[in-house]
């Protein structure tokens, strides 16, 4: 089943000469996992941001962007939220929390999930990523390797269809970059999502 769908997409930044994005199309189904490759510059994290209403960037869209046959920006903020998952860069800018448990319940707690439900979902995640010993760690004190997997943990937790992943290892270390990756493939392995993955360790993500 096709997830997303990018049709002969452009786009320019208000105020730029050129565009960002011109005339990508682009399809994912369930199951998939694409790399997108680009140098600095080339629209990856622009790309990505468009696929998310809720964080696109400002400026003039042409073409299509539709997630499940509809226009991405006809989606409920509920299901922008739980449907299109996302991770940044900085392992810093998604933790909102102060523990490790907290932060994987805390994006279930603003879709409304009922308590029982939420702890659930938080034992799975903890259990699925190797969260355990970490549980009721301060994230202050996580490595930024940590931190990332935590922002994965936390979003996935929502049991999103599309999962976008914006140069996650970028300010990781090799070993930490190593071991994402790894739980960027086994999710692609055994959860039946479809997944688009900007990255500049090519080889790694390969």
């Amino acid at each position: 089943m096709e997830l997303a769908a990018l049709q002969n997409v452009s786009f320019i930044y208000g105020g730029a000469e050129k565009s960002a994005l011109e005339n990508v199309s682009l399809s994912i189904h369930e199951g998939e996992l694409f790399l997108l490759c680009g140098g600095n510059g080339s629209g990856k994290t622009t790309l990505l941001r468009l696929l998310k209403p809720l964080i696109a960037p400002h400026g003039r869209l042409t073409g299509e962007i539709l997630f499940r046959g509809q226009p991405v920006h006809a989606l409920s903020q509920v299901d922008q939220v739980s449907q299109i998952g996302y991770v940044g860069q900085d392992p810093e800018a998604q933790i909102v929390t102060d523990t490790v448990r907290h932060e994987l319940a805390f994006g279930l707690e603003s879709l409304g999930v009922l308590p029982g439900e939420v702890r659930r979902r938080v034992a799975e995640m903890a259990s699925f990523f190797g969260l355990g010993p970490l549980m009721d760690r301060q994230n202050a004190s996580l490595s930024g390797g940590q931190k990332q997997l935590v922002n994965l943990a936390a979003v996935m937790a929502q049991r999103p269809a599309l999962l976008l992943l914006d140069e996650p290892t970028a300010q990781l270390d090799p070993i930490a970059a190593a071991s994402f990756l790894q739980m960027v493939s086994r999710i692609s392995r055994e959860l039946s999502i479809g997944m688009l993955l900007s990255e500049q360790r090519l080889e790694e993500a390969f």
